[in-house]
Parts: C-alpha cells; sequence; structure tokens
C-alpha cells in the first residue's frame, strides 16, 4: 500500500488580508483612558468626604407612631417613583413605569443592533440614540430634585424662596378629559408618533424593520408621555387623559 501524504497549503502573503489598524486618531485605553477614570473616581470620593465632613445629616427626631411626618418622604433613591404618584394611578407609577424601564434597558442590545461608532463614544455619529437616552436619565433625576427639593407639607410645590411654615392647601381643582376627548387624543398621538419618524427618518424604518420599529416607537412614545403628562397636570390642572373601567392615564 502506498503512503499519501497531503501537501501542505502554502498562502502567499498576499492573500493574507491585513487586519484594520484604526483611523489614525485613535488613543489606547490604557494608560490614557483609565487614567482619566482614576482621577475622577479620586476627585468624587474627596468631594463627598469633604461633603460628609462639613455638612450634618439631616437626621430627624425619634419616630412617633401615632405622629405622621409631613411630608413623609421614601429616600431620594425613590422619591423620583414618589412623584409619579402624583401623576398617574399608583400600579402605573408604582409597577408598570419601573417594569417598563427595566425591560427597555435589557432590550437594548436586541434593538439597536447598529455596528456604527462601535467603541467611539461620539455624539455626531450616534446622535438621535444619544439624545433619548440622556432625555429619560435628566428626566429621572429631574423627577428625584423636584420631590427631593421642591415638594413640601401636603405633598405641595414649595419654591426655594417659600417658607414651609406656611403650609398650602392640599385641594385641587382637578379635571379630566372625557372619555369620547380622551380616547382620540391618545390615538392621535401613538398614530402620529408611529407614522410621522418613518416619513422624517426612512433609515430608521429600514434598518430596524418593522418589529423592531415599532418597539422602539412604542417605547419611545411612553417615554415623552410621562413629561407631557406632567405638564398637563401641573399647567392645566388635567388629572386623568383618559379613563377607562380598567386603567386610568
Amino acid at each position: 500500500m502506498e503512503r499519501v501524504t497531503e501537501k501542505p497549503t502554502v498562502v502567499s502573503a498576499e492573500a493574507i488580508e491585513p487586519m484594520p489598524t484604526g483611523t489614525g486618531n485613535d488613543v489606547a485605553v490604557f494608560p490614557y483612558l483609565v487614567f482619566i477614570e482614576f482621577l475622577s473616581a479620586l476627585l468624587i470620593s474627596i468631594v463627598l468626604l469633604a461633603w460628609s465632613l462639613l455638612i450634618d445629616a439631616p437626621l430627624l427626631s425619634e419616630a412617633n407612631p401615632g405622629t405622621t411626618e409631613n411630608p413623609a418622604k421614601a429616600p431620594w433613591y425613590f422619591v423620583g417613583l414618589q412623584e409619579l404618584l402624583v401623576y398617574f394611578d399608583p400600579w402605573i407609577a408604582g409597577v408598570a413605569i419601573p417594569t417598563l424601564i427595566i425591560v427597555a434597558l435589557m432590550a437594548i442590545p436586541y434593538l439597536d443592533t447598529s455596528k456604527n461608532a462601535v467603541g467611539r463614544y461620539t455624539w455626531s455619529e450616534r446622535r438621535l440614540v444619544t439624545s433619548h437616552f440622556l432625555f429619560g436619565f435628566a428626566l429621572w433625576w429631574a423627577l428625584i430634585a423636584i420631590g427631593q427639593f421642591l415638594r413640601g407639607p401636603n405633598w405641595q410645590i414649595y419654591w426655594p424662596w417659600e417658607s414651609w411654615t406656611i403650609q398650602k392647601s392640599a385641594e385641587e381643582q382637578l379635571w379630566s378629559f372625557p372619555w369620547w376627548v380622551g380616547l382620540p387624543a391618545v390615538a392621535v398621538y401613538f398614530g402620529v408618533g408611529l407614522a410621522l419618524p418613518r416619513r422624517r427618518w426612512p433609515w430608521l424604518y429600514e434598518g430596524l424593520g418593522r418589529s423592531r420599529y415599532l418597539t422602539v416607537m412604542a417605547l419611545a412614545l411612553l417615554l415623552y408621555g410621562v413629561p407631557i403628562k406632567i405638564f398637563l397636570r401641573l399647567l392645566l390642572g388635567v388629572k386623568y387623559v383618559l379613563i377607562t373601567p380598567w386603567f386610568n392615564i
């Protein structure tokens, strides 16, 4: 029997595709970025240490089961949820909205599959996506700031120059849209919100496809619906836009 041996395949250097080397403006993560992050963490630690040494913690008197504090506030990281209770039903503000936030953040890698600007944190290349994320992030901190610093007795808004000793009335003159006005208003809001971006940015629909486009736009419309409802409540005294036997918006 003859022994068959395979000849090794020889690949010329010209046939090997070179690895991408970047644009020429790349900067190494270490030590440049790591050094900046270390200095930022050190600076924040110094600020927090100085703050804790110079300013006393806002401790109150011993809790009395027979007396309810006015206003009774949650810890600062939950004050945003407590502020949402002013504008929405409790199950929407305390359950539905936080769940949608968590689910939407988990779904980002599956909804935004674009490879554009991967590894490059530039505003110019991801302006639309970055602006939406920053808007939601700023909205959450705005709710915390309002609830922590502006809400006084009876959960009324007190500006920094107003004294809490002069309590404002808890009674509010609120009104709601009738269902025959609220239902078309909500339908028009979502209908225009789904159709307009497709006409304004056709590449967005083509890049995402129907399912991902509908999911992204629905989440974006729900996000922008929160400040719209807040402004309607504060400026026009609107309690609910839509009243149904199952839920109120």
